[in-house]
């Protein structure tokens, strides 16, 4: 799948299509073992099933990945969860934004299969890594949806509750980096109220020492269910 991105670091900024050919969401990323269970049983009220292992890495087709600004899913049972990701090119590690859309009562059947089936939105701009690995644990992770067309705080926590990307990555591939043309999605906080759909996502990164977010939204559009 090939992305544009804004990328962004303390010697410059420059505009870059890259190539991604695999990609990776990390599941069950969290620090906190009480936290991960916590998620684990708010899915188990879902019916979907426990992990075999945590963190978990699904591969996923490419093709779902998106920058569009509206996105298209089948029945109105899927929400987003907003998250860090890490993309890997040719001069290193970068870090930017996206939502794991997934579609919940499918996951109830099975997680991987559900994670295939929604497009999964990218923002555009991308910082380095190098350049936030230092204060990683200070950025703070949060989303908005609208829900019964009211915008409520979906998603609200420090970023030191995940894994770090380097972290993942060497649990992955046993390294400190991943192959060029890979994107990795980096875990997600708990969902304030619980896992719901709406019709709006918006998501944001926020550094307070370098003093800058990264910031994406999305419209969904539903698609009847018909037999």
């Amino acid at each position: 799948m090939f992305l544009q991105f804004h990328r962004i670091s303390k010697t410059g900024e420059d505009r870059v299509g890259v190539e991604i050919q695999e990609l990776i969401i990390a599941g069950w990323a969290g620090r906190n073992e009480a936290a991960i269970e916590h998620h684990v049983e708010e899915l188990a009220a879902l019916g979907i099933p426990r992990p075999s292992t945590t963190p978990l890495y699904y591969h996923i087709v490419a093709q779902t990945l998106t920058q569009a600004d509206r996105l298209t899913v089948l029945g109105s049972d899927s929400s987003g969860e907003v998250e860090p990701v890490v993309v890997a090119m040719a001069d290193g590690l970068w870090i930017g934004i996206g939502s794991d859309h997934t579609d919940r009562k499918a996951e109830a059947q099975g997680i991987a299969l559900s994670k295939q089936l929604c497009g999964k939105p990218v923002g555009p701009r991308l910082w380095s890594y190098a350049d936030v690995e230092d204060h990683w644990d200070e950025l703070k992770i949060r989303s908005w949806a609208i829900i019964d067309g009211q915008r409520v705080c979906y998603q609200d926590s420090p970023i030191s509750a995940l894994r770090t990307p380097r972290d993942l990555i060497r649990r992955y591939t046993g390294t400190e980096t991943l192959p060029a043309g890979t994107l990795m999605f980096c875990g997600t906080p708990g969902a304030i109220g619980g896992i719901r759909p709406g019709t709006r996502f918006e998501m944001q990164i926020l550094d307070p020492v370098l003093n800058r977010s990264l910031e994406h939204a999305y419209d969904i559009d539903v698609l009847p269910v018909v037999s």
